[in-house]
């Protein structure tokens, strides 16, 4: 187990209104400097689903699609004690200033990540944000009893309505 702060800048404008948080960078997001940077991850494949288009590859693509869509990306964790990237074995959990990146911008919903994503959010951050979070599929690759596409329409639910 270490100690892991949150170095990534939130992916925001505002004209931002959906906010995606995840819980943590992995070790390779962390490694490259952005957001579901392991190949296995398909945050980006069904984010690409969702809206018709070729899945971004590079970090000015994924940026651009984020903010094309009116959507912010950020953590809901500024640091904790994690082993590799394991949600289920964090402890001491420090929350990012949410609340903060909300007011700057027109977000009025959340979108989670996972239900660690979500529990800890609920825990530390919705008091003070005001807004209820709605929990997505996790995107790992850990979760691989969820298709692809299944992943992706449960994505789309959420973001189109």
């Amino acid at each position: 187990m270490e100690r892991v702060f949150h170095t990534i800048g939130p992916i925001v404008s505002p004209d931002s209104e959906i906010l995606i948080l995840g819980t943590m960078p992995s070790p390779k997001s962390r490694e490259t400097a952005f957001y579901y940077a392991h190949p296995q991850n398909r945050f980006w494949p069904a984010l690409a689903l969702v809206y018709g288009e070729k899945a971004p590859q590079t970090i000015a693509e994924k940026t651009a699609l984020i903010l094309r869509r009116r959507l912010a990306l950020w953590d809901v964790l500024q640091s904790c004690d994690i082993t590799g990237a394991s949600d289920a074995s964090i402890k001491n959990p420090v929350a990012n200033d949410v609340g903060s990146l909300i007011n700057d911008t027109s977000i009025r919903r959340v979108l989670c990540t996972g239900r660690t994503a979500a529990r800890l959010y609920q825990k530390l951050l919705e008091d003070s944000t005001g807004i209820h979070c709605e929990t997505l599929p996790s995107p790992s690759a850990a979760n691989a009893r969820m298709s692809l596409d299944r992943l992706a329409a449960a994505y789309a639910r959420a973001l189109l309505g």
